[in-house]
C-alpha cells in the first residue's frame, strides 16, 4: 500500500506517530508485562472506588495512615528489641527536579491562558469551535458515566485501539478512505441538488422583491 493510500498521506509508522518511546511501546503492547500491569492496576483501582465507596481522598489518607502506623510501630519495636530500623530511602526532592516541574507547569499554563485570551477576544474562531466541541462532548459523555469510569474506559481504549489499528491498518485505511470518498460524493450531490435549489430560490425571491 503506497503512502497515498494511507490516512492523511502519512509515511510514518504508528509507533513513530506515538513518539517511538516507552509510551508508544506500552500502547502497542511491545512491553506486554507493563501494559498488562497498568490494565490490572487501574482495574483494581476502579473496582476499589466503585464497589467499596471510597473516594480518592479517603483512600489515599487511609493508605498513608496504615503505612505510617506500620513504620512507627516497626521503629518503636526495633528500638525496644535492639533491631535495625525500617529501611527507608533518602526522601529528597532536588532543586533541579522542582525547577523542571515548575517550568513544565508554567509553559503549559501560559499556553492555556494565551489560547483562552485569544478565544475570549474573538481572535481565534477555529480554536473556539474546537474547544466548544470538546467541552460539549465531555458534557454529553459525562451525562452517561462518572469520571472514574470514563478515565478507565479511556485508558482501555488507548491500550487497545492503537494496537488493533496497527495490526489491521491496511484494511482500516482502505475502509476509511472509501467511506470518506463516498461521503464527499454525497456532500457534492447534496450541494448541487439541495443547496443549489435553495440558492436559486433565494435569488428568485430577491429579484421579485
Amino acid at each position: 500500500m503506497g503512502s497515498s493510500d494511507r490516512l492523511f498521506n502519512r509515511q510514518r509508522t504508528v509507533h513513530q506517530i506515538l513518539g517511538g518511546g516507552l509510551v508508544a511501546d506500552v500502547m502497542l503492547w511491545r512491553r506486554k508485562n507493563l501494559t498488562v500491569g497498568i490494565l490490572v492496576v487501574t482495574l483494581a483501582a476502579w473496582l476499589v472506588f466503585e464497589k467499596s465507596g471510597y473516594t480518592l481522598l479517603s483512600l489515599v489518607s487511609s493508605v498513608l495512615l496504615l503505612l505510617l502506623t506500620i513504620l512507627f510501630l516497626w521503629a518503636k519495636s526495633a528500638a525496644i528489641l535492639n533491631r535495625p530500623a525500617p529501611p527507608l530511602p533518602d526522601l529528597h526532592l532536588s532543586e533541579e527536579a522542582v525547577n523542571e516541574i515548575a517550568a513544565f507547569i508554567r509553559d503549559h499554563v501560559n499556553a492555556l491562558l494565551s489560547i483562552s485570551k485569544d478565544i475570549a477576544l474573538g481572535k481565534d474562531t477555529r480554536m473556539f469551535l474546537k474547544v466548544a466541541a470538546h467541552l460539549w462532548l465531555i458534557f454529553v459523555v459525562g451525562g452517561f458515566t462518572d469520571f472514574l469510569t470514563l478515565g478507565y474506559t479511556s485508558l482501555v481504549l488507548l491500550l487497545t485501539v492503537p494496537v488493533l489499528y496497527e495490526k489491521h491498518e491496511d484494511r482500516v485505511d482502505t475502509w476509511i478512505l472509501v467511506a470518506c470518498r463516498k461521503a464527499r460524493q454525497l456532500y457534492l450531490r447534496f450541494d448541487v441538488e439541495i443547496l443549489g435549489r435553495i440558492k436559486k430560490w433565494i435569488l428568485e425571491k430577491q429579484k421579485l422583491s
